[in-house]
């Protein structure tokens, strides 16, 4: 565990005084995902959301002998929209409209909860019998409120159909939305804003605009004006325009951002406009009303009490 896995928040103006197209540097927690580590950067205390992006967790790299793996049982969301990303290993998703859909690296995968989803997480048997790394990254988006009750729906976007460009020698990928003259074929429910970039040392990096906009960087360190920016550290920007990062070695990172929505609670793995329909689903969760996940029926998650 880093020195830097423990929930930390900074002002800018307690950091550096020019430092102003920063407003907050986020340092994750360590938190339990089916038996082994992530680290989570969204939601803190002090920053709940960034646009419609609601909750960000970074998991491994994490090595896995034969035998063991990710093995997340069975459970519900509602109101948000899932997006899955991996850099290694791959992910078996299953969900209760019957989706069965392996996930591998640099697929773009969205699964939209609405009005109530379940899913699992686990890896394929014939993937179990080798040792291999997981990494990626998982995030929630929060739906605009008149679409929080939409039927669930899962999508999937492979490697090949994600945008790359060439921004003066870094290469980027557009995840969701549009940058650099790029427009990704994934579904968006708001202004949405997602890219991933590799800098070589010395490269610099003009952000893309959004609303609302913060920068995670996945390895190496990076420079914000005079800010330095370690690996595992999120910058959630002001809305100063023209933002422009530096790698001080070499450097990955992800962007995210877009139109800030109004307030969303979350409990567990529901997130809503609207308490009173948070507890709906703590109740519709324990007396079993959620649909099943066909081929992963017997097990489930039982709801935090």
């Amino acid at each position: 565990m880093s020195n830097m896995a423990k929930s930390v928040f900074q002002d800018c103006d307690q950091v550096e005084p020019s430092c102003t197209a920063i407003d907050r540097i986020l340092e994750p927690r360590m938190s339990d995902l089916g038996g082994f580590s992530v680290r989570r950067l969204l939601p803190t205390r002090q920053q709940k959301k960034v646009g419609p992006w609601i909750f960000f967790d970074h998991m491994g790299p994490a090595e896995f002998p034969p035998g063991e793996g990710i093995n997340v049982r069975p459970h519900p969301h509602i109101g948000l929209a899932t997006v899955t990303y991996l850099f290694e290993g791959e992910m078996l998703h299953r969900d209760s409209l019957g989706t069965v859909q392996t996930i591998r690296p640099g697929d773009v995968n969205l699964m939209l909860a609405g009005r109530g989803i379940v899913h699992s997480e686990r890896e394929r048997p014939e993937a179990l019998s080798n040792t291999r790394t997981q990494h990626g990254l998982q995030l929630w988006l929060a739906l605009p409120k008149d679409k929080e009750e939409s039927a669930p729906a899962f999508y999937h976007y492979p490697d090949a159909d994600i945008p790359r460009v060439d921004v003066k020698g870094v290469p980027v990928r557009v995840m969701i939305g549009r940058a650099y003259g790029a427009v990704s074929p994934v579904k968006t429910f708001a202004d949405t804003l997602y890219i991933e970039a590799r800098l070589a040392k010395g490269q610099r990096l003009m952000l893309p605009e959004a609303q609302e906009r913060a920068v995670y960087v996945v390895q190496g360190e990076l420079k914000a004006r005079d800010i330095a920016l370690p690996a595992q550290s999120m910058a959630v920007l002001s809305d100063e325009t023209g933002v422009k990062v530096e790698a001080v070695e070499d450097t990955w990172i992800a962007v995210i951002g877009g139109e800030a929505l109004t307030r969303r609670y979350i409990d567990w793995n529901f997130v809503s406009s609207r308490k009173e329909r948070i507890d709906q689903a703590r109740e519709d969760w324990r007396a079993g009303r959620f649909d099943k996940v066909p081929g992963d029926e017997e097990e489930f998650i039982p709801l935090p009490e």
